[in-house]
């Protein structure tokens, strides 16, 4: 039989094998590109003048919430699974 054997120090619990974290990340990537979108599009000409004449708010913004996007979509579509394996109990 093929017995694995936790290594010292990992959690045992199952909530703590599957925190992941593209979906933190995928998130707050999201979040912020939104909120830099929405600060693009209000944003006054002195502002864009400022960073040399490119909506730099609106042009981040779209840029974090395509990495954000692909990010959560990674997590959707290769998701954590549990290890599936028979512990038996020492018998000693």
């Amino acid at each position: 039989m093929d017995q694995q054997t936790a290594q010292p120090g990992t959690p045992h619990s199952a909530a703590a094998k599957l925190f992941d974290l593209r979906v933190l990340i995928g998130g707050l990537f999201t979040f912020y590109g939104v909120v830099l979108i929405i600060a693009g599009v209000f944003a006054n000409a002195a502002e864009i003048q400022k960073a040399s004449g490119i909506n730099i708010n609106l042009w981040m913004g779209i840029g974090m919430l395509i990495i954000g996007l692909l990010f959560l979509l990674w997590w959707r579509l290769n998701p954590l699974h549990p290890l599936a394996h028979d512990v038996e109990p020492d018998t000693q």
